[in-house]
């Protein structure tokens, strides 16, 4: 028996918050996240998850309504944000449906090949049964099994080399679990001159994208990691704390 399926529909707003006195709030609320610069990367990574396993018919409706609500952004937009607690809450918000979004698909996809498997492995028994001949029945079974057994073979010396090659490279990431000594230490000094508000924009991520050599989503993760380990939003008026590279 398959699981009951769940809901990938974040959770609705408090229903008493859209009564009464907290309505004018709540639109005010509700303009600021629709004007914000990542509306659209938030929106985008909402879709994306709500057309996972969805019909043709009702992922084409979704597209639609997200390019609806793209243009209608698009004339009263705002080019840049004055509110660095909602940068940072919609830049995690976007990343958490990006990945839950990435979850959804890799299910999916197990699915899908988990029945492709069974209906293959059935036909293959109603073929075999719909046969008036044990002798060819038999051998028809035998070619079955012998052509799976030669794709495997045919796939894994195809590609032995290159997960050989991943598979080394994954362990050499993981052994050494940092990032290079020059880039992690361009890092450091950008965060101890920021310490304050150490939540670089897209701009600057892509300067120090372009000094260090690294890639923007390592550079996101090394602050993200940085901000968790050794800042907090309530000691950001206290004096830096300058980290050095050991």
């Amino acid at each position: 028996m398959l699981p009951a399926p769940v809901s990938n529909t974040p959770p609705s707003s408090n229903p008493k918050s859209l009564e009464g006195g907290g309505s004018n709030s709540s639109s005010m609320e509700r303009e600021k996240i629709m004007s914000h610069p990542y509306f659209h990367r938030l929106l985008t990574a909402y879709v994306n998850c709500q057309k996972v396993g969805a019909p043709a018919e009702m992922a084409a409706r979704l597209e639609e309504a997200e390019a609806c609500a793209g243009a209608r952004r698009g004339q009263g937009g705002c080019a840049e944000s004055e509110d660095p607690a909602l940068d940072q809450f919609m830049e995690a918000y976007c990343e958490m449906l990006i990945k839950y979004e990435q979850e959804l698909s890799k299910s999916l996809a197990e699915a899908k090949l988990f029945f492709a498997t069974i209906q293959r492995h059935f036909q293959a028994l109603t073929f075999c049964f719909s046969d008036s001949s044990a002798h060819t029945t038999t051998r028809e079974m035998i070619m079955i099994e012998g052509e799976d057994e030669k794709l495997k073979e045919e796939l894994l010396e195809k590609y032995r080399g290159c997960l050989g090659n991943l598979k080394e490279e994954f362990s050499k990431k993981k052994k050494n679990g940092k990032l290079p000594k020059q880039g992690r230490q361009q890092l450091l000094n950008w965060w101890n001159r920021h310490y304050k508000w150490p939540y670089p924009s897209e701009a600057e991520k892509m300067a120090l994208a372009e000094s260090t050599g690294l890639e923007q989503k390592q550079i996101n993760n090394w602050f993200i990691n940085q901000r968790k380990r050794h800042w907090k939003p309530a000691s950001s008026n206290n004096a830096p704390v300058t980290l050095h590279f050991h």
